[in-house]
């Protein structure tokens, strides 16, 4: 147990360590962005910004400024209320900016089935001389693709509203629950079933899935494949032949190409949904010191105006 301990101890003080150590020597892991893959060098920082961010390290540094801001927020409430909202407000505007590729993808759905049966084209073409996808004139076309590519794109909507949506859904309250227990508990209680279940099982699920989906997303971007069990040593010797090797390749042979695209979005869905299980449980935490009334302050939710409430799925 002591043992256990101690390992806890200086990995979370290593986390402070790894932390300065990257911020002051940013040219070991980010030299790739700003120079390419021009040298060896900036190969071994791209796969060094691979491992980490997927490592043990990152999530100590992780661990570290949660704590932190955690003990900030017990000390003056108001640190943890600004925690809260500034995330909240995030969520909602990436939430409610993706929501409209539900819009855009009931559009393209209907230009694609109309342009295939009543002109039967083989292909969409996007630009001042195609109106509605339709090619009058040649030239001046900004993208034209087969018309199996539109219809796979379709996909990639779905994708964006799934996973960009998922925070901002949580926010308003609009995931389904399976309720057996908790609509009987008293208020404190409830928040502490908030606290327990964003802690002990959001939030652990949603690091779990990073660290298997960050590598994962990487092995559709650069070759040679990486893994999450790639130790620092092999990716360090991968780096002498790493290039990139973005993902293009469709069910299809005239099919969308782009599904790289579908890796990105799982993590980008993993890294809203890790800081959400955080603010949850900075709002349970609070609501829970403060009392009911706190529980939907500060809260942006969606409405359709007074008197509507019937309509808006309210409980």
């Amino acid at each position: 147990m002591l043992d256990a301990i101690l390992w806890l101890v200086r990995e979370m003080g290593m986390g402070f360590y790894s932390f300065f150590y990257a911020v002051t020597h940013p040219d070991l892991w980010l030299s790739w962005v700003w120079n390419g893959l021009a040298s060896t060098d900036d190969k071994k920082a791209l796969m060094r910004f691979i491992y980490y961010g997927g490592s043990r390290e990152l999530f100590f540094v992780f661990l570290d400024f949660f704590l932190i801001l955690t003990a900030l927020g017990l000390w003056r409430r108001r640190i943890m209320w600004g925690s809260v909202i500034a995330y909240e407000k995030f969520a909602n505007a990436l939430g409610r900016t993706a929501a409209w590729a539900g819009l855009i993808m009931v559009l393209q759905q209907t230009m694609v089935v109309f342009l295939q049966r009543i002109f039967r084209v083989s292909e969409i073409a996007i630009g001042p001389f195609s109106p509605f996808g339709y090619k009058l004139w040649d030239g001046f076309t900004l993208i034209e693709k087969d018309l199996s590519w539109w219809g796979e794109e379709l996909k990639l909507y779905n994708a964006i509203i799934v996973t960009l949506c998922c925070a901002y859904t949580f926010i308003q309250g609009g995931h389904v629950r399976v309720d057996l227990v908790y609509a009987r508990l008293r208020f404190r209680r409830k928040k502490l079933v908030d606290m327990v279940g964003s802690l002990l099982f959001m939030l652990p699920m949603m690091l779990l899935i990073w660290k298997y989906s960050w590598p994962f997303m990487w092995r559709h971007l650069i070759t040679p494949a990486v893994s999450a069990s790639d130790r620092l040593e092999l990716m360090l010797r991968k780096a002498i032949v790493v290039r990139w090797n973005v993902e293009t390749t469709g069910f299809s042979p005239s099919g969308f190409d782009a599904y790289f695209l579908f890796k990105v979005l799982l993590v980008a869905f993993t890294a809203s949904m890790i800081l959400m299980a955080i603010t949850y449980f900075y709002r349970s935490l609070l609501a829970f010191r403060e009392g009911p009334d706190a529980e939907t302050k500060h809260l942006d939710k969606d409405t359709l105006g007074e008197g509507e409430e019937v309509y808006e799925g309210t409980h």
